[in-house]
């Protein structure tokens, strides 16, 4: 130990000697250290004890052993367990020396490459929080898009309603009715929510109606079903040609809304699958709707005989394999009913 400690000394090394481990971890406790070089053979715990201690408690701390027995099995031992070399003794002064440079060096480099991972891993940590900020800020931002894109929707669509004696609501259940009837058909999400959204402008043409036919009370003339029927065609050509998907899907509803599974509606007279799923979904919804629903010039028909006018129209009126999906989600359909029902 004192030969060890002379020969530290000489070279610029500034050394501390303890006679036994538990000294020696005292020692630790107490002052930072670079190095710990241990014998194999000490009072009490063994060398090889120290230096599993050290690599546990201190990983900053490099450990050198050095022992009288030339044992290969013992030199694995004592590298595995974390020492970063093995003198034998008796030992030359260069030996030891450049098993303590390399050590240190070894020490340098590990620290150095452990801080640098450590400041990679808080940089990812802190990009992926970035990351995570910004995406929520996205979702938010696309969220408050989407809400307020609806929300003009309905504004737009409410403006042509006012016009006529039906109401907001009536708007909201048969864009949901269009939306639930979508989703049984196994639609994906994004044009189910389309098709409901859209489906919300499906009478915005009735902007263009004459207020004197439009909230006539009584039944309308024949010139005077003419003009109304022409809803469909303003309603199209305000909404067709636009660059949005949701505008276009829009302007198909509105103009197919009124169309017939047999060909006897309008605007068009188009008959069976001519009619694009979007108008024939509407159709269902809307007429639903409005023979459950409250108007000036009549009262809501029973849901029981509702049913019975959907069925009647199976196959001419509404699309039977649709009206068929319709009616199995009867519960669903119900219950929208409820939450959106007429104030």
């Amino acid at each position: 130990r004192k030969v060890l400690r002379r020969l530290l000394d000489r070279n610029g090394y500034d050394c501390m000697t303890a006679a036994d481990a538990d000294e020696a971890r005292k020692l630790l406790r107490d002052k930072p250290f670079a190095i710990v070089l241990t014998d194999m053979n000490m009072p009490g715990v063994s060398g090889l004890d120290l230096i599993m201690q050290i690599t546990a408690e201190y990983p900053d701390i490099a450990t050198v052993m050095i022992t009288g027995l030339d044992d290969a099995k013992l030199a694995d031992a004592a590298l595995e367990m974390g020492a970063y070399g093995y003198i034998i003794k008796p030992f030359e002064p260069n030996e030891v020396l450049i098993n303590v440079a390399n050590a240190l060096r070894r020490r340098s480099l590990e620290i150095e490459n452990r801080n640098h991972r450590v400041r990679l891993e808080q940089m990812v940590k802190d990009r992926t929080s970035e990351l995570w900020n910004a995406i929520a800020q996205l979702e938010n931002a696309e969220k408050e898009l989407r809400l307020s894109r609806e929300e003009t929707i309905q504004k737009l669509s409410i403006a042509a309603e006012f016009r006529d004696d039906e109401t907001g609501r009536h708007i909201e259940r048969m864009s949901r009715y269009c939306g639930l009837l979508a989703g049984t058909m196994d639609e994906d999400s994004e044009r189910v929510e389309i098709l409901r959204l859209a489906s919300q402008m499906h009478d915005v043409g009735k902007i263009g109606i004459p207020d004197q036919i439009l909230l006539k009370p009584g039944p309308l003339t024949p010139d005077e079903r003419v003009v109304i029927e022409r809803h469909c065609d303003i309603g199209y050509r305000i909404l067709v040609g636009s660059k949005s998907n949701l505008l276009n899907v829009a302007s198909t509803v509105a103009l197919t809304h009124h169309e017939k599974f047999d060909g006897s509606g309008y605007p068009r007279g188009l008959a069976g699958e001519e009619i694009p799923i979007e108008g024939r979904i509407a159709a269902i919804a809307d007429v639903f709707d409005a023979l459950t629903s409250d108007r000036v010039y009549k009262r809501a028909m029973p849901l029981g005989k509702a049913l019975d006018v959907l069925r009647e129209g199976r196959g001419t009126h509404f699309d039977p394999d649709l009206l068929d999906l319709f009616l199995s989600s009867f519960d669903s359909v119900v219950a929208i009913k409820a939450q959106y029902a007429d104030r």
